[in-house]
């Protein structure tokens, strides 16, 4: 006895997917002001691709003790000026857990001058730094940190230069 074939196909619904654009535009709720990311900028050389990358690292301060995490970031650029969207945490697949702190490594190639990196939560608080780069002085100053005009925007994400995490070409140092 065969099955009866259906006349229309029932859609099952998608997952919703919030969009790194939206963040942009939400107005975060009144919450008060609250540390929870740090985003570092430095010099990176990979031995491997044999390249020289500006790295900015965004990571949490609390220290995760079961699990290794990875802050989930988006990244939107126009020209010199860089939107990271924090959309959340994911566990990574490490065989031996360790006390570190969740981050997320993001590396660009020839950054020369002044850069504006603004750090979004998915709820829309932004918090925003100039980072000026002159690799021939194999330096990175941050020129400033502020949080821009918009409703009900808190202090969530402080900004350095991680100097320690310096690393060059051999042939460079």
């Amino acid at each position: 006895m065969p099955l009866r074939k259906p006349k229309n196909i029932p859609k099952i619904p998608k997952t919703q997917k919030k969009k790194a654009h939206t963040a942009l535009s939400a107005i975060p709720l009144k919450k008060p002001d609250k540390l929870e990311y740090i985003c570092k900028a430095y010099y990176l050389y990979d031995e491997k691709l044999k390249k020289q990358f500006c790295a900015f690292a965004i990571e949490t301060l609390v220290e995760f003790t079961s699990f290794a995490y990875e802050v989930s970031v988006e990244v939107i650029r126009e020209k010199n000026i860089f939107y990271f969207i924090v959309t959340g945490l994911k566990a990574r697949m490490d065989a031996i857990p360790s006390i570190q702190p969740a981050r997320n490594e993001l590396l660009f190639e020839d950054l020369v001058g002044i850069y504006v990196v603004n750090v979004v939560k998915q709820d829309g608080a932004i918090n925003t730094a100039d980072y000026k780069f002159n690799f021939y002085m194999k330096e990175i100053t941050l020129e400033k940190e502020y949080k821009p005009k918009k409703k009900n925007n808190r202090h969530f994400c402080s900004f350095e230069v991680a100097e320690d995490k310096f690393s060059f070409a051999p042939d460079l140092t």
